[in-house]
């Protein structure tokens, strides 16, 4: 039987990344420069202190001081075990402060001014003034607003944050602004009822501009540029850029050139089998075509959409990031004629994120991954000539490095971790040389709760040929003479990976390890159409949506793991996901019922035609109805033989819940059994009851795969409010 105890070490595994310290101490070190980037502080959260440090990379000194230096420079805190996103190719200042007391308005690199949201419009300010930048801004049609589908307002009005900082990006110069009025007058309105609002009063309708794939029309950002001084505002002289998902600004489609004196930004057409880099004249709004690459499936600037474009500008040149030749590389155009000077890197390994290019050097740096023959998803730092000649491994080893580059870009903080191994983090310079070592995660307490390192897998995929490449938690308490039943948890991409390849579990753990406490072996693996190798290895997923991240492939995962792993029971194999990996979740019940014999679908996206055309058409291709109808787990309800638990939150506005009650009215009309909880108010992830929904979710895998009863334990809520919720996502 699964006992208290078990339940409370899941529970505390639950709160991992919600309570930093309190399991792992000395993991994450978010720098916080200062000296324009010479020096750097930190805290770490030991979980009872904050101990802040003091970092002189130059000097190899590491002091622990009282409290934060005041002189910081604000916008370049990072978090070296996330994804880095663009190096920002001017300094840093070493203390320019902000003139607004609001965090949400976008201070100037100089600290003179900021930018601020009111109503659908922009306004500055300054230390002793403000004024409007735009004035004709209307309800759907606003300045510095990205997709209403990806804003998150439930998630915000529950945390009490009036609105998203303003999509805005400052010149070098602090003069202007690039940013963008976007167009959702046209879009499809959808809606959502809630049942009980937070003050008790009657149901009420809260609408939203959410586009589904198939809709004539999708949000649309016109790029303009503001001057702050003068108010003069330089409309783009382009077609407005699609923008279902993010804001061009946010997500660094658009961005300015080291000098100021242009605008660039990419754009697709809505098939995204044609990749464009433009130039925006900020003075006259006149735009030029740099760079045009066009394929027979998407183009894309990264295989990650959340990360940013794995393009570089200068004054005179484009790094370039192209899957021509089948893998991820850099290729250098000359930026006033677009001409293709010479590929810069090349080889069965992809390029992940350009680091810095040292113009005088005339050297790119970046993070590969690839090269490490253990695991091909391993990040190493590189350094190459801009001709191509002379590449070197700057972080030689087999570690996953994740780095953040110093504001000044003389050295950068480097997280070196493995799935098994804890990080070690330190500065370095770029020939790859320790200047000073800043951390050892502690994981005393975390193997205090009976958790084990996952074990990192290789198997074939269904094709007998393609290396996966997964991970495997023991139950806590294994023995090897004993049977236990398997939990996959899934998530399908194809945007992200399942499994990141150092020691943060990311959202993976967020349920890995509490199931791992319950006793269940647990599983995650990418399977072929997952970003992060090579093109035809993610094309795999392109319109097959409904193969949830080969969902054969997991099948196959899992008879070659028991074949040498007696004490995994085939018998008993559970499938849990949330969002994609809620879809994931009951396909492998629809697709494969011999193979999964109980499923948690958390949040699914069950029916890809009434789900987010930036997503759907991005994935399983525009203009594809028949492909998005055999996408569609509505369509395929009545193969349900298995034990399945539905689970949405009535206010999801990411992830609307009539996804979960469309599949559940199909398993009606087909006389299948299942269980469903819909939780009143809750949004996408559940973060104002995710203990509560976690719980649910453990009793009935207890009681249905593992065959027991559940203790009747119910974990204590985890409070999250908008301070944690930056740590965690920071």
């Amino acid at each position: 039987m699964t006992s208290t105890q078990q339940y409370q070490a899941a529970e505390q595994l639950l709160r991992r990344p919600a309570r930093p310290g309190e399991l792992v101490v000395g993991d994450k070190v978010r720098p916080q420069w200062i000296d324009g980037g010479a020096r750097f502080w930190y805290a770490v959260n030991t979980g009872t202190e904050h101990r802040i440090v003091l970092v002189d990379p130059a000097a190899g000194t590491r002091e622990i001081v009282a409290e934060p230096p005041a002189a910081t420079a604000p916008g370049n805190a990072e978090d070296p075990t996330a994804p880095n996103t663009a190096e920002t190719d001017a300094e840093a200042p070493a203390a320019p402060g902000s003139p607004s007391a609001n965090p949400l308005d976008v201070a100037s690199p100089d600290g003179k001014f900021a930018v601020s949201r009111r109503g659908h419009d922009l306004w500055a300010v300054s230390a002793d003034s403000e004024w409007a930048l735009t004035t004709d801004g209307e309800a759907d049609y606003a300045y510095g607003a990205g997709p209403s589908s990806t804003a998150n307002p439930t998630l915000l009005r529950k945390l009490g944050i009036p609105y998203l900082p303003p999509a805005v990006a400052w010149s070098p110069d602090s003069t202007k602004v690039l940013t963008h009025r976007t167009d959702e007058r046209n879009v499809r309105q959808t809606h959502l009822l809630e049942a009980r609002p937070a003050d008790g009063s009657a149901p009420t309708v809260h609408t939203q501009r959410f586009p589904y794939a198939g809709d004539e029309h999708l949000p649309l950002a016109e790029l303009v540029v503001l001057d702050v001084a003068t108010g003069n505002v330089v409309r783009a002289q382009a077609e407005p850029l699609q923008t279902p998902v993010m804001s061009p600004v946010t997500s660094q489609w658009a961005w300015w050139a080291p000098d100021g004196s242009a605008v660039y930004y990419l754009g697709r057409p809505r098939d995204l089998r044609t990749l464009t880099l433009h130039r925006l004249d900020p003075a006259t709004g006149e735009v030029s075509t740099v760079i045009t690459e066009s394929g027979e499936t998407r183009v894309e600037p990264n295989q990650f959409m959340t990360e940013a474009p794995i393009v570089h500008t200068t004054t005179d040149e484009v790094l370039w990031y192209s899957q021509r030749d089948g893998w991820g590389h850099l290729y250098r155009y000359d930026v006033r004629t677009g001409e293709l000077l010479n590929q810069v890197t090349s080889g069965d390994w992809a390029v992940r994120q350009i680091l810095h290019v040292d113009e005088q050097e005339r050297v790119v740096y970046f993070t590969a991954s690839g090269l490490v023959a253990e695991d091909p998803y391993r990040r190493t730092v590189c350094r190459v000539g801009l001709d191509g000649s002379g590449f070197v491994k700057v972080t030689d080893d087999d570690q996953d490095h994740v780095v953040t580059v110093s504001a000044n870009h003389q050295y950068f903080v480097d997280s070196a971790s493995t799935v098994e191994t804890p990080p070690v983090i330190s500065a370095r310079n770029w020939d790859g040389k320790i200047l000073v070592e800043l951390e050892r995660a502690d994981i005393s307490k975390l193997v205090a709760t009976g958790w084990t390192a996952p074990e990192r897998f290789r198997v074939k995929a269904a094709d007998g040929v393609t290396d996966l490449y997964g991970v495997l938690y023991r139950p806590h308490g294994f023995e090897s003479d004993q049977r236990y039943p398997i939990v996959d948890n899934l998530y399908p991409g194809p945007q992200v990976t399942r499994v990141a390849p150092c020691f943060d579990p990311g959202g993976m753990g967020l349920d890995a390890e509490p199931l791992a406490a319950l006793g269940f072996v647990v599983i995650a693996l990418d399977g072929r159409g997952t970003p992060g190798r090579s093109k035809a290895f993610h094309d795999a997923s392109y319109g097959h949506l409904a193969d949830a991240g080969s969902l054969e492939d997991h099948v196959a995962a899992l008879q070659q793991l028991a074949a040498t792993r007696p004490w995994m029971d085939l018998d008993r194999v559970g499938a849990f996901g949330h969002s994609g990996g809620g879809y994931a979740a009951a396909r492998a019940m629809l697709d494969f019922p011999a193979t999964y014999r109980v499923g948690v679908a958390m949040s699914g996206s069950h029916d890809p035609q009434f789900f987010n055309a930036g997503f759907a058409e991005a994935y399983d291709g525009a203009d594809a109805p028949e492909t998005w109808a055999r996408s569609s787990n509505v369509q395929a309800a009545d193969r349900l033989e298995g034990k399945l638990l539905l689970v949405h939150g009535e206010m999801d506005d990411q992830v609307h819940p009539d996804h979960t009650l469309r599949l559940a009215d199909r398993l009606i009309a087909a006389n299948k059994a299942f269980e469903l909880l819909v939780v009143p108010g809750a949004e996408h992830a559940f973060l104002d009851c995710l203990a509560y929904v976690r719980g649910r979710c453990w009793d009935f895998l207890v009681r249905e795969l593992a065959g027991t009863e559940p203790p009747g334990y119910r974990p204590e809520p985890i409070v999250i409010g908008p301070e944690l919720l930056a740590e965690m996502f920071a």
